[in-house]
């Protein structure tokens, strides 16, 4: 009979194990099914990939005249022309939707000790924070996702509410980019992100060519979730109000792509096709585009036309350039990146073609390097300042083309903190 107990006992507990483990496994399946972009949602992405490619495949082909008549065959190669942005916009948008369709999201449960530590303080505080998790990246760090409220009239600073979790969690977090700025009565999701190893602070500086009162230069600068900072300097051709417009839609343009997750080759292309095609021969404005990622220190230089970029580390200088030509004059450009693996206190200085003009009959970009070479400040704005300074005082005080002098400084963020 105690043998038959004993039986029993094991049988119930197996019983047990066995209904645990398929009620933990129930519970990770439903978690990944609302971490992960759902398999209906998944395959229609696909298919959607699949049909632009399609699609873009029927753009292919080389150009084949069918007309002798001259305007007829313009028509006809401009039409073609057409098409081939169509295509190359078709092939990256079906790039960007099979890999949000193979991105896997998986929000890791927090300690139960950790979330109600946090829950807890920011209770104390009036915000209500739900739903705690980890969201695993790349490189092995993990940043942290909630979702917060407050009954606060006004609401609370988001960024200070990051500080709080970073405090309990002992962790260096950020609030990302795309997260609220706010915590509010509504609730919404926030992600904390590690901080980067790097921090970069930019600076420039410009002057608009005599007589004129709208500069031909204009630049932006993109900080993205995932830890890069994008700066752009585009030189629009010749200078006033029409050279403006031409370099500020090539900055708007990039910007938007970037956003939507064009890669940087993509978007170039795009928008140099979509210049080729317009036909016009005085409109072929330069690119600058530096790339770094803060949490590696990589650094990538795309150049179509721009002019010299400076990489000053201490008292030494070296000249990264490309021989590319502007925008809009192929129709098809390659444009190979310039690598550069960046260190604590390193200073990337981009200029427009207006500064190199200037420097013309002096040796400009050994003059240049000399000059930058023995800069003492490191504000990015006062080094872009007295750049600027000097390029105008070389060219006798005259300013002949718009100059624009940009400046990306990079430090460790152990550094900043100590």
């Amino acid at each position: 009979m105690e043998e038959y107990c004993d039986m029993i006992a094991g049988q119930e507990l197996i019983g047990h194990y066995r209904g645990r483990r398929t009620t933990d496994r129930r519970l990770r399946e439903e978690e990944l099914r609302t971490a992960q972009v759902s398999d209906l949602c998944r395959r229609k992405l696909l298919n959607y990939a699949d049909t632009f490619n399609e699609l873009s495949k029927s753009y292919d082909g080389e150009f084949q005249p069918a007309w002798s008549d001259r305007q007829r065959l313009l028509a006809e190669k401009r039409l073609w022309e057409n098409r081939q942005i169509i295509r190359e916009h078709l092939t990256e948008m079906a790039k960007i939707m099979t890999e949000v369709a193979s991105e896997v999201v998986c929000f890791c449960p927090m300690e139960e000790r950790k979330k109600r530590m946090v829950t807890t303080a920011l209770k104390e505080e009036g915000i209500r924070a739900e739903n705690l998790s980890y969201l695993p990246r790349t490189s092995g760090r993990r940043d942290v996702a909630l979702t917060l409220s407050t009954e606060i009239r006004g609401g609370v600073s988001a960024e200070e509410t990051a500080d709080m979790v970073s405090v309990l969690l002992d962790r260096r977090l950020q609030l990302s980019v795309t997260s609220p700025c706010r915590v509010e009565r509504e609730p919404h999701c926030f992600i904390l992100e590690e901080e980067a190893e790097f921090q970069v602070l930019t600076g420039f500086s410009r002057a608009t060519k005599e007589n004129e009162s709208v500069s031909g230069d204009n630049f932006a600068v993109m900080e993205t979730e995932k830890g890069r900072v994008t700066v752009m300097l585009s030189d629009g051709t010749g200078s006033g109000e029409k050279a403006g417009k031409d370099s500020e839609r090539v900055l708007d343009l990039m910007e938007k792509m970037l956003e939507t997750g064009y890669s940087v080759d993509g978007a170039v292309n795009l928008v140099n096709t979509a210049l080729f095609v317009t036909g016009e021969d005085r409109n072929h404005p330069t690119l600058d585009l530096c790339d770094i990622d803060l949490y590696g220190g990589i650094c990538r230089l795309y150049k179509a036309g721009g002019a010299v970029t400076f990489l000053k580390r201490e008292e030494k200088v070296e000249q990264l350039k490309a021989g590319t030509l502007p925008l809009g004059i192929f129709q098809q450009m390659d444009i190979p990146s310039i690598e550069r693996q960046l260190q604590d206190g390193d200073y990337l200085i981009m200029v427009s073609d207006g500064v190199i003009d200037a420097l013309k009959g002096h040796d400009y970009e050994n003059t240049l390097e000399e000059a930058i070479s023995g800069i003492r400040e490191q504000n990015p704005g006062e080094i872009a300042d007295k750049i600027l300074r000097m390029a105008i005082c070389i060219g006798g005080g005259h300013i002949l083309d718009d100059m624009t002098v940009g400046v990306i400084g990079i430090w460790e963020n152990n550094r900043i903190h100590s």
